[in-house]
């Protein structure tokens, strides 16, 4: 009796077809061809939308597709049309909010296109970035949205001869450009600290890269034809942690600014943490202005007066360059500018009269 159970046992397992070890094989388009009962071709040509295929079968395919469970391989989709569709977008920095906002621009832009966004960001706030363009590279952008490169123009223009390239925030002649008017920006600045009364405005800037100094220059410009001497600080780096030490020696000497004027609002909001680190209070013995008006600006006890870039129109703006440029590739470079916007707040206010007393009103 016991032999025979065995037997029976035996037999039971060879007339069961157990599934292959491992995951569960990816569904093709084959599988939904046979399902279909059509080609293969004609089911890429449906999920292509490509002519030839009527809205009954295109219709069948899409609901044998979602019933097995399909997932179109967009890489290879991209392969078969011999045009790359997805859209990199390199970052510097996502420890500086502007960026943030550039991002959520770009993705508004791009909506329902069909087109993938592969985000790559800079290991650090003041590197060249190559690795992360790499990447985006290597993994087959059609083009890539930078914001913002710190390569030379020369460098820049020799990317896109591998990939067409967006700038965001920096202009580069012959390439697609979509920026704020930094020198116009910088100017307002200073002219606000100069009408508030300030003689002794000092400039925070960080390491100087190519395509990044109208700031700077507009800032010597404007202290010039106010008659007022220029006085540049270069943190280290373009981080909080960096502009708290460059200008914490900047205000522990006797001569100290009775204003800064920051490269962006990271660095402002340094400036600001030194300042109270030595005991000096905003406004009342040191008036801050920043630039970029990114959330961190706007955060209540900070309340930092800045220049607007318009961050979030201008990932907008890129975003739609970008998808003009993958549907005509050999269109004139787009040199988008906008104007930038003077936002006050409660940093910056006239300088303290001597003795240590701050000025209610302008004489």
């Amino acid at each position: 009796m016991d032999k025979m159970f065995k037997r029976v046992v035996r037999a039971r397992m060879r007339s069961v077809t157990l599934p292959p070890p491992g995951p569960r094989r990816p569904v093709t388009q084959e599988d939904i061809a046979r399902e279909v009962g059509v080609s293969r071709t004609l089911v890429s040509f449906a999920f292509r939308g490509a002519p030839g295929v009527s809205s009954e079968t295109r219709q069948a395919i899409l609901e044998a597709a979602r019933r097995l469970g399909y997932r179109q391989n967009a890489a290879a989709a991209d392969l078969a049309r011999k045009r790359p569709s997805a859209i990199g977008l390199y970052l510097l920095d996502l420890r500086n909010e502007v960026y943030a906002d550039i991002f959520h621009g770009v993705r508004e832009a791009l909506g329902d296109a069909p087109n993938r966004l592969i985000l790559s960001v800079s290991p650090t706030a003041n590197s060249l970035g190559r690795r992360a363009i790499d990447s985006l590279i290597e993994a087959r952008v059609g083009i890539v949205i930078a914001a913002t490169l710190l390569d030379s123009d020369s460098e820049i223009r020799d990317l896109a001869q591998t990939v067409p390239v967006v700038n965001v925030a920096r202009r580069v002649e012959g390439i697609d450009s979509v920026y704020s008017d930094d020198p116009a920006g910088a100017d307002t600045a200073v002219r606000h600290l100069v009408e508030l009364g300030h003689t002794r405005i000092a400039h925070l800037t960080g390491p100087p890269h190519e395509g990044h100094q109208g700031r700077r220059r507009a800032y010597e410009r404007t202290m010039a034809a106010a008659g007022l001497p220029s006085r540049v600080v270069t943190a280290d780096d373009y981080t909080q942690e960096a502009a708290e030490k460059a200008v914490r020696r900047l205000l522990s000497g006797s001569d100290r600014p009775t204003a800064v004027f920051a490269h962006n609002d990271e660095l402002a909001v340094g400036a600001r943490e030194a300042a109270y680190s030595l005991g000096l209070a905003v406004p009342d013995d040191l008036s801050l202005v920043g630039y970029d008006n990114s959330r961190i600006a706007r955060l209540h006890g900070v309340d930092l007066t800045s220049i607007d870039l318009h961050a979030l129109d201008l990932g907008r703006s890129a975003g739609r360059v970008a998808l003009d440029r993958l549907a005509d590739p050999l269109a004139h470079a787009v040199d988008l500018k906008s104007d930038p916007r003077l936002v006050v707040r409660s940093s910056s206010a006239p300088p303290p009269l001597p003795g240590g007393k701050h000025q209610e009103e302008r004489p």
